[in-house]
This record gives structure tokens, C-alpha cells and sequence, in this order.
């Protein structure tokens, strides 16, 4: 009976062994760099982006090749070319799950078809996260990670509507007209929803009036993101509606389009100084226009915490551990709703641009300077 229980005692020791070595390794435990659930931490991470036309673009692709380097991966950074087409996207995203990548991030060139190389991912076991912009019509995404965009469009109605009532000279109904981004890109009509949000209402009441009657996003798009078709839609517009009249403000969705339409504005003969032109990104030559009063207002979605939380994601995917979402609700891609985590826009104007760019040299030093 004794060698018995010894013997029992024996067995259940290594079972405790053996069930510490499973806890342990299932922690991430000792000395192998590849977690039970997750992967190897010098593994290859992909960064599939869309062009170089935004300064953002540029600036993310370098902040990715650093961090995930300096956090101990191996970083493949490409861009699509800045033509229109996306095969050169899918070319680079396919290569990048046949060369091992074990995450994928993606700013999608056209978020609408990339179907068959997300699905290829998934048969490989590689994470999507989606980057900026939503990736629709497949399953196959994991995570977005982005700011809140619905938010940005809010805070963009609200500068349009705060800058004609400082700029205008004149008390409502203020004359406007509408841009909004390529419609290839998913952003594009949730940065239009939440401007209009805003503005719908005071169009309904007669505060605002659209002079052009272009008021659904179909005919306020801009192919591309492309500054020459916002510039010749300004034009058009200009030419047709605005000979005896003024025009008080134009909502536009980013910085790149806001110079072209303000330069069409301009060239038609109009005060910079009465309109009112909003835009997005922070991009320095929009900053610097800001602070000579020709655009009134930019949205900071600053770059580097997107891209920070971006490579905390990867790394809690690395442990084997679920990255943080703080929405699970709004972004349905049209087959699922992707989890998501959102950081917070910050609306920028003359006066509020430096405490806004406190923390990002470049910007603060273009402020300064005026």
C-alpha cells in the first residue's frame, strides 16, 4: 500500500509538471521567442499603404519601419503606386503571406477589393488589421484601427459652421458647397455622414444654403482624392453659380483638397479672408495657410499614436493575447462588424494651434514662426 501511494504521488507530481509547463508556455513563458497562441517575436509584419500623395502616408510608413523594428520584428513596408488601380496593392499583399508575413496592415488603396487576398491571408493564418480605412466586403479582417472618422466629420461641420458666423461678414443664410472624398475609399462617406450630421440641419432650416444643389455624396465626390478634379469641380461650380453672387464656405474633407479648392477660389476672384474652407490632416502647408487666415481650419489625427497603438496590437497578437477594441458596434464592413479601436480627432484652428501641436515639432515650429 505504501509503494502504491508513493507511486500515486509520483504520477501526480509530473502531472503538475507537465500542467505548469503547458501554463507556462501558455503565458508566454521562458526562453522561446513563439507563443503558444502566438508567434515567433522576430517574425515579419507587413504594411501594405496606398500611395505617397498625403504627408500622413509618407510619415506613417517611416514610423512602422522604426517601431516594428525597434519592438524586434521585421518590418516589409510597401506602397501601391499613386495610380488609381489597385492591382499593385494585391500584388504586395499576396507576397507578403507566400514570404511568411504573420500580420498585415493595411491602408487600403480600394478597400472594396481586396476580397481574394484577405482570403488567402486567412487560409495562411495571418491577422488583418485594417488601417485608417475600413476594409469591406469580407470576413477576413480582423481589426480597424483608425480615428474616429464620424467624429471628424462632426467636428468639420462644426468649424464650417463657426467660421461663417467669424468670417462671413454678413449674419445667415451663408451660400456653401459640399466636397467629399474618392469613393473608392470607405472614410470617404463616413467623413461625409458626420459633417452632414451637422449641416443637414441647418440646410433644412434654411441657414445654409447649397447654391449648386449638390448635396448627395455622388455629386460631392472627389475621384481619388485627386487635387486637380477638386479644383476643376470648384471651378465649375464657381463658373455656373457664383457670378453675382458670394460664396461663404466650402466643406472639404482633407487639407490636399482644401488648397485646390482654395486656389480655385481664389483665382475666381474671391476674399480668402470672408471664406470659410475647412480640411484634415495637419498637412504644413495647409498649417501654414491657417495661420496666414486663408484656410480656416484642419483636423490633428496625429500619426505617430495611431501607428503606436497599431504596433501594440501586433504585439498583443505576438503573446497570443486579444488587442484592445474600444468599439464593436459601428463598423460593420457588409459582412461583419470589424472590432475596432478608435483615438480621438482634435479640431485645429489659428487660435487653438498651438496647444494643439504642442507635441509635434514641425507644426509647432511653422505656428511659432507667424
Amino acid at each position: 500500500m505504501k509503494r502504491i501511494a508513493l507511486a500515486a504521488t509520483a504520477v501526480a507530481a509530473a502531472a503538475a509538471l507537465t500542467l505548469a509547463g503547458c501554463s507556462s508556455s501558455e503565458r508566454g513563458g521562458s526562453g522561446d521567442s513563439t507563443d503558444a497562441a502566438g508567434f515567433a517575436a522576430d517574425s515579419s509584419i507587413g504594411i501594405a499603404l496606398p500611395d505617397k500623395t498625403s504627408e500622413n502616408w509618407v510619415l506613417a510608413g517611416d514610423l512602422f519601419t522604426d517601431g516594428l523594428e525597434e519592438a524586434g520584428f521585421k518590418a516589409d513596408v510597401q506602397y501601391a503606386p499613386a495610380s488609381n488601380t489597385v492591382a499593385e496593392q494585391q500584388n504586395q499583399i499576396s507576397s507578403m503571406v507566400t514570404n511568411g508575413a504573420k500580420v498585415i496592415v493595411i491602408g487600403a488603396k480600394d478597400g472594396k477589393q481586396l476580397g481574394t487576398q484577405l482570403q488567402q491571408a486567412a487560409d495562411a493564418g495571418v491577422k488583418i488589421i485594417a488601417y485608417d480605412r475600413l476594409i469591406e466586403n469580407t470576413e477576413n479582417v480582423d481589426y480597424y484601427v483608425a480615428f474616429d472618422n464620424f467624429k471628424v466629420g462632426q467636428l468639420q461641420g462644426e468649424a464650417l459652421l463657426a467660421g461663417l458666423e467669424e468670417r462671413s461678414g454678413h449674419g445667415a443664410p451663408w451660400n456653401v458647397e459640399l466636397f467629399s472624398g474618392s469613393p473608392d475609399d470607405a472614410n470617404s462617406a463616413v467623413f461625409f455622414n458626420g459633417a452632414m450630421d451637422v449641416l443637414q440641419p441647418k440646410i433644412d432650416d434654411g441657414t445654409l444654403v447649397v447654391a449648386s444643389g449638390q448635396t448627395e455624396i455622388a455629386q460631392t465626390a472627389t475621384q481619388g482624392w485627386e487635387a486637380e478634379n477638386a479644383q476643376s469641380r470648384m471651378d465649375s461650380i464657381l463658373t455656373s453659380t457664383y457670378g453675382s453672387q458670394e460664396i461663404d464656405g466650402v466643406l472639404s474633407p482633407n487639407d490636399t483638397l482644401a488648397r485646390a479648392i482654395i486656389t480655385s477660389v481664389q483665382q475666381a476672384g474671391k476674399d480668402m479672408s470672408k471664406v470659410t474652407v475647412t480640411g484634415q490632416d495637419s498637412e504644413a502647408e495647409s498649417v501654414k495657410s491657417i495661420m496666414e487666415g486663408i484656410q480656416y481650419s484642419t483636423i490633428n489625427k496625429d500619426t505617430t499614436l495611431l501607428v503606436e497603438q497599431t504596433i501594440k496590437m501586433i504585439q498583443d497578437l505576438q503573446k497570443g493575447e486579444e488587442p484592445e477594441v474600444n468599439d464593436t458596434e459601428q463598423y460593420d464592413n457588409g459582412v461583419k462588424v470589424v472590432p475596432a479601436y478608435l483615438l480621438a480627432p482634435v479640431i485645429v484652428t489659428k487660435e487653438n494651434a498651438a496647444e494643439a501641436y504642442a507635441n509635434v515639432p514641425s507644426l509647432l515650429e511653422i505656428v511659432e514662426s507667424y
